[in-house]
């Protein structure tokens, strides 16, 4: 599965309520990847706010079941 983020350096951004906020990545947003124009949106609109390196990235996630010895 692909999805895309948005990081600032090293910090991730979150987008509530038409608010940004820099987090780690526990925190932040994620879009799929057909929302690609939206997110270039915002990274717009973030420039426009001052913060000088915002980039999308594109988060890969797999899914794998976990080999361990487990009690359930």
């Amino acid at each position: 599965m692909e999805l895309l983020i948005i990081k600032n350096g090293e910090n991730y951004i979150r987008v509530k309520d038409e608010t940004f906020i820099q987090c780690g990545i526990e925190k932040a947003s994620v879009f799929p990847c057909e929302k690609l124009d939206m997110v270039k949106g915002y990274i717009k609109i973030l420039k426009a706010k001052g913060i000088k390196s915002p980039a999308i990235y594109r988060l890969v996630i797999r899914e794998e079941p976990l080999e361990m010895n487990i009690d359930y």
